[in-house]
């Protein structure tokens, strides 16, 4: 479950990120949600927010606004909209510009991620994001006066090398051997997960990850530090917004 299954819903979000339309049918319909068949509809998780959309079927459309995760993936609909029944062939549509901007956001932080990582040798402590902003704790005592602009420049430095992002799936044991594939201070892959993730900006970045991201770090466009804060002794806060 989780990788290319979610309960009975094949998942072609992780499959194919850049996928925004596609045929399924309805095999669930009541109170806790719609369960498809198949769905690229990001559920949400790892501090990247679910999809929005809508479902196509027989001439009226029902607006997608989250995602509940359970034995199934339970697409919400908006309140008042009609709900296809199950057995109902739809076509479902993910929002092309939300998606867009969080894959970028996602990838972004991932260059922010790997940058800290590589020069002051920090893991990551928490984070969060919406379309075209975030933020990112890390574990850093010592903050050099300069570190806003300096990580600025070195993460703007690599968006800009134009890296490739590639994804692959590898059995658990196989992942976890990798060097310094838990960037996070706690390992939060699931102990009963027996395939994990991997989304590797190639030279810079390995993680354990089950975003949707862009191919390449040239697509994130430029990454703004907005403010670095002090959440502790130890625990630094940086926001970021992606700049079209």
């Amino acid at each position: 479950m989780g990788v290319t299954h979610h309960g009975r819903t094949h998942r072609l979000d992780l499959a194919d990120p850049t996928l925004r339309e596609w045929e399924c049918t309805v095999l669930a319909a009541d109170e806790q949600g719609i369960v498809l068949d198949r769905s690229a509809f990001y559920p949400g998780g790892g501090g990247q927010p679910p999809d929005h959309g809508v479902l196509l079927w027989q001439g009226v459309q029902t607006r997608i606004v989250g995602t509940r995760k359970g034995d199934d993936l339970y697409l919400i609909p908006a309140e008042g909209d009609p709900v296809p029944p199950p057995g109902t062939p739809v076509t479902g549509a993910v929002a092309d510009e939300r998606r867009t901007r969080l894959m970028r956001t996602h990838s972004g932080l991932h260059v922010l991620c790997g940058v800290v990582f590589r020069d002051f040798g920090a893991l990551v402590t928490g984070g969060n994001m919406e379309p075209g902003e975030a933020r990112m704790d890390f574990n850093l005592p010592e903050v050099p006066p300069d570190f806003k602009s300096r990580i600025e420049e070195l993460v703007n430095a690599e968006v800009a090398a134009d890296r490739a992002v590639a994804v692959r799936v590898l059995p658990r044991a196989e992942a976890l051997a990798l060097p310094d594939i838990i960037r996070t201070q706690s390992n939060l892959i699931p102990p009963d997960e027996q395939e994990v993730r991997i989304v590797d900006i190639v030279g810079l970045d390995v993680q354990a990850d089950g975003g949707t991201h862009v191919a390449s770090t040239a697509q994130i466009g430029k990454v703004q530090v907005v403010k670095v804060e002090s959440k502790g002794r130890a625990n630094r806060r940086v926001r970021v917004r992606i700049v079209d």
